[in-house]
C-alpha cells in the first residue's frame, strides 16, 4: 500500500486500522494501518507499510500492555460489576435476553454513559462520559461545526486491523491521514475519544459518509473473534446509543451500518463474527 502525501481534506476517503486477507484497498477507501491516503492527483512519497503478524495466542506480535496516555494519566477503569437489586422489570428481562446473545451486560455505567441527549458542550474535553481524549493529529482530520454544518445521520462500525495502543499512535501521526472520532479497546472497553464529534474524521472511505456520520474503532482482526469481548460490546453500545440520542439518529440497521455498507466501501469490517442483531439489541436497551 502506500500513502500520498498530496491529498487535500476534501479528497481524503480513509478509514480503518490495517487490511484484513480479504480486505483489499480500493480508490476511494482504506484501512488505517494500511495508510492509504485517497487523492485526484499523482502519488508524490510513497511509503511502504506491512501488517503485523499475529501470534498463535491471537494477539499481533507487537502486542503490548496496554499504555498509559500522554500526560501519564491512567486509562479508565473498567466498569463495575453490577449489583443485585432485588427482582428484575421488564426492562431487565429484556437486557438478559441481549446479554444471552452477545455475551456482554450493560454495566449502571454503560447506562448512565448512554443517557445523554445532550448535544455535547465545545468546551468539554470530551464529547462522551468515560472516555479520555487521544486527539489524532490536526492533517487527520477536518474541523467543522457539526451538526449545523453537516447533519450527523450515521454511526460506522470499524475494526482497526491493529492493536488499540498502534491504532492511537496511526491517528497521531500527520503522515498517516486517516482518524475515526472513537477507539474501543477489546480487553476492557476503554474508551479513547480522537476526534470531536463536531469535527469530521477520515474513516468510511466517502467523504459524504465521513461529513455525516460518526465513526467507531474496535481493537481487534475481522478474522479473530474473541477480541469481541463483552466489555467491548458493552462500551460500544452505550456510546452508540448515546450518539444516537444526541443526533436523532434511529437505533436500527439502516442508521448503524459496518464499514462494508458503505457505498462503494472494499473493505469487509467488522466482518462475519460481529454480532449485529445482540448489539442493536443492546444500543436500544442502553
Amino acid at each position: 500500500c502506500e500513502h500520498r502525501a498530496d491529498a487535500t481534506a476534501a479528497d481524503m476517503c480513509v478509514t480503518d486500522v490495517t487490511d484484513d486477507a480479504d480486505d483489499t484497498d480500493g480508490p476511494d477507501d482504506t484501512d488505517v494501518a494500511d495508510d492509504t491516503a485517497v487523492t485526484d492527483s499523482d502519488t508524490t512519497d510513497t511509503v511502504e507499510c506491512r501488517r503485523p503478524r499475529r501470534t498463535a495466542a491471537g494477539r499481533g506480535c507487537c502486542w503490548r500492555p496496554p499504555p498509559v496516555p500522554r500526560g501519564g494519566r491512567a486509562l479508565p477503569a473498567s466498569p463495575s460489576p453490577t449489583v443485585w437489586r432485588g427482582p428484575m422489570d421488564r426492562r431487565e428481562v429484556l437486557r438478559a435476553a441481549a446479554v444471552a446473545s452477545t455475551g456482554a451486560a450493560l454495566s449502571p455505567l454503560a447506562r448512565a454513559h448512554a443517557a445523554v441527549g445532550r448535544s455535547p458542550s465545545p468546551s468539554a474535553p470530551t464529547d462522551h462520559p468515560g472516555a479520555f481524549w487521544a486527539p489524532a493529529a490536526p492533517a487527520n482530520r477536518t474541523a467543522s461545526e457539526r451538526p449545523s454544518a453537516y447533519p450527523i445521520t450515521h454511526v460506522v462500525v470499524h475494526v482497526t486491523q491493529e492493536t488499540f495502543a498502534d491504532t492511537l499512535a496511526i491517528f497521531q501521526n500527520p503522515a498517516r491521514r486517516v482518524s475515526a472520532h472513537y477507539v474501543v479497546r477489546s480487553s476492557d472497553g476503554s474508551l479513547a475519544q480522537c476526534v470531536r464529534e463536531r469535527d469530521i474524521a477520515w474513516h468510511a472511505g466517502h467523504w459524504g459518509y465521513n461529513t455525516r456520520s460518526v465513526g467507531i474503532e474496535h481493537e481487534g482482526w475481522v478474522d479473530e473473534p474473541s477480541f469481541f469481548t463483552p466489555a467491548l460490546y458493552e462500551r460500544s453500545a452505550a456510546l452508540t446509543a448515546a450518539i444516537c440520542e444526541r443526533y436523532g439518529i434511529p437505533k436500527d440497521r439502516t442508521h448503524i451500518i459496518g464499514h462494508h455498507e458503505v457505498p462503494g466501501a472494499t473493505h469487509s469490517d467488522p466482518g462475519p463474527h460481529w454480532d449485529w442483531t445482540g448489539y442493536v439489541r443492546l444500543v436500544n436497551l442502553s
